[in-house]
């Protein structure tokens, strides 16, 4: 039998190619149609709304909320208490700080469903009405501030701050710790308030007023 007989047609050199070209391109196509769709994320099942009682400025605050809904924007979006600031969102700059159990932290960093049941104060339970918190008074009397954003923050923290002292807690640059309650000096204030950034740099405005507040002679 031929070979070459019109019942087996020859294979060429340039039909191989022709196919393998082909071959190679679909396998291309599905590989990178593959790669697009493993790079598109799953569709997320919405989240369970979660019932969170807040005590916030002395009053029981009852909300339904996303469970990844921060502390801060609970208190700005859902309960309109924006003297809370959102600087960097990012747990950088201190403009956040609110107390909770008297103690400050950034409420950018943590989500309203951990705090359910505890107190919270902002800025603006620190009044007792018309009358200022001392450290509002001495920030006015100081000139503690100048455009503002960070002062809510800088407030609390300072209300914070000064109970850790009195508590008899160290920071870094305290430097005898035998004394049940740290000496306040400057370089202490500037240190436990480091975690609180002023864009317009009025820190020693900011000294000056958390002195007063404290009882600390100039």
């Amino acid at each position: 039998m031929d070979e070459f007989d019109d019942r087996h047609p020859r294979v060429t050199r340039r039909a191989v190619l022709e196919a393998g070209t082909v071959t190679a391109t679909l396998l291309l196509t599905r590989t990178v149609s593959a790669a697009q769709g493993a790079d598109q994320p799953a569709a997320e099942a919405p989240a369970v709304p979660e019932t969170v009682d807040l005590v916030v400025n002395g009053s029981s605050r009852v909300m339904r909320l996303d469970p990844r809904t921060t502390l801060l924007d609970a208190l700005r979006e859902h309960l309109a208490l924006t003297g809370t600031k959102k600087g960097c969102d990012h747990g950088q700059c201190g403009a956040c700080t609110v107390l909770v159990g008297g103690r400050r932290i950034n409420s950018c960093l943590t989500l309203a469903v951990m705090h359910d049941g505890e107190s919270i104060t902002t800025i603006e339970g620190l009044a007792n009405g018309d009358n200022l918190h001392p450290l509002q008074e001495a920030f006015v009397a100081h000139d503690g501030f100048q455009c503002g954003y960070c002062t809510s923050g800088q407030i609390c923290s300072a209300v914070g701050m000064l109970g850790e002292s009195r508590a008899g807690m160290p920071s870094y640059v305290t430097e005898d710790l035998t004394k049940a309650q740290p000496e306040l000096t400057e370089a202490e204030i500037r240190e436990r308030m480091s975690g609180n950034i002023c864009r317009c740099a009025a820190y020693p405005n900011i000294v000056a007023a958390i002195k007063q507040a404290g009882g600390i002679s100039a």
